[in-house]
């Protein structure tokens, strides 16, 4: 896909700085999973797929946590849709949801578990699904526990 022209200098400033990693509820989860002493890796590279990343990755329990964007990821509550370049707009953000399928079934057949959370979603919610499933397949590792399917 090739890029759509800009439609206004100003759309084309404000899309330059748009963060892709390290956004604010990436950091709000992270900053909580850390104050309660759960260690990770950031950005951590998804087996056999050049260019994505797992937002945060716990590597030890191969638990893949993922939060996206409402706008990019075509959140079902707050996505939008823009009308200039409507064309390629929906096609781009299309685009990324089937990348996010691809990824996760990539992830799965590593034998990861993948969770993705929605950017509007509290961190402390986030914080505490997440704390969950790391201390279930943490015990089930350690033989404490018998899981199910996750």
């Amino acid at each position: 896909m090739h890029a759509a022209p800009p439609s206004s200098p100003q759309v084309s400033a404000r899309m330059s700085r748009q963060a892709n990693r390290d956004t604010g509820a990436e950091r709000a989860v992270r900053r909580l999973l850390h104050a309660a002493g759960y260690r990770y890796r950031i950005h951590h590279p998804v087996p056999g797929m050049r260019r994505r990343k797992i937002d945060i990755a716990f590597t030890g329990i191969k638990l893949a946590v993922l939060i996206d964007g409402c706008f990019w990821h075509g959140c079902p509550e707050h996505a939008t849709s823009p009308k200039t370049n409507a064309g390629w707009w929906r096609q781009k953000l299309d685009r990324n949801v089937q990348r996010d399928r691809e990824t996760d079934t990539q992830l799965r057949s590593q034998g990861w578990t993948v969770r993705r959370f929605w950017e509007h979603e509290s961190p402390e919610v986030v914080m505490r699904q997440v704390a969950s499933v790391v201390d279930r397949r943490r015990a089930t590792r350690d033989g404490r526990a018998e899981g199910g399917e996750e």
